[in-house]
């Protein structure tokens, strides 16, 4: 398993626009979460054992927090030519089997992993109720290769933070995990 980490994008960046689809077929855009005290965007996939190794972490953050006014989307930006098991077909079983009830958008082009300076999967940012960065890291110090559980301590401590009205944590620590697979000749700059 390759371990790449994610590039902490700077507190305070406003949250690049987007639309994409969604696998129910609908469009989500970054106004849809107008009305969100804040949303946690989440850049996963379908393969990555990274990913899969925080899944039930994931259904329980949503379940924890989206009745307090958290929204919560998943991004699959992967380069699905050459990783076929992320493709948007197979993304609506994967979230089926997962129990995600949060929007699962697929990123084709990968312009919008790109406009977050995604790099890995999964990668996590916490945006507040006006758009801006609050947190970015990891949901937690598990991986698959330690006996550490999945609390998802770290994303609840900065979304406790952000609906308490306090300060973004200070010491935020990178996510680790599959790098994104990016479509060949469409690398971005910002390793």
């Amino acid at each position: 398993m390759a371990r790449t980490p994610s590039t902490m994008l700077p507190l305070g960046t406003s949250a690049p626009n987007f639309s994409l689809p969604n696998i129910d077929g609908q469009t989500v855009s970054l106004s849809s979460f107008d009305e969100a005290k804040g949303t946690v965007f989440m850049f996963i996939c379908n393969h990555c054992p990274f990913v899969k190794h925080v899944q039930e972490g994931l259904v329980s953050l949503y379940e924890d927090y989206s009745d307090k006014g958290i929204s919560f989307v998943g991004i699959s930006s992967n380069d699905v030519e050459n990783y076929p098991d992320d493709s948007p077909e197979k993304m609506v079983a994967e979230a089926a089997q997962a129990g995600y009830e949060f929007p699962y958008l697929y990123d084709e082009d990968q312009s919008v992993a790109k406009a977050y300076k995604a790099a890995c999967t999964p990668d996590f940012y916490l945006f507040d109720a006006e758009k801006k960065l609050v947190y970015r890291g990891q949901i937690d110090s598990s991986r698959p290769s330690t006996d550490i559980p999945v609390t998802a301590e770290d994303m609840r401590k900065a979304i406790d933070q952000l609906l308490a009205n306090q300060p973004p944590l200070e010491n935020q620590t990178p996510s680790l995990g599959c790098n994104i697979k990016w479509i060949a000749g469409n690398e971005p700059d910002y390793f």
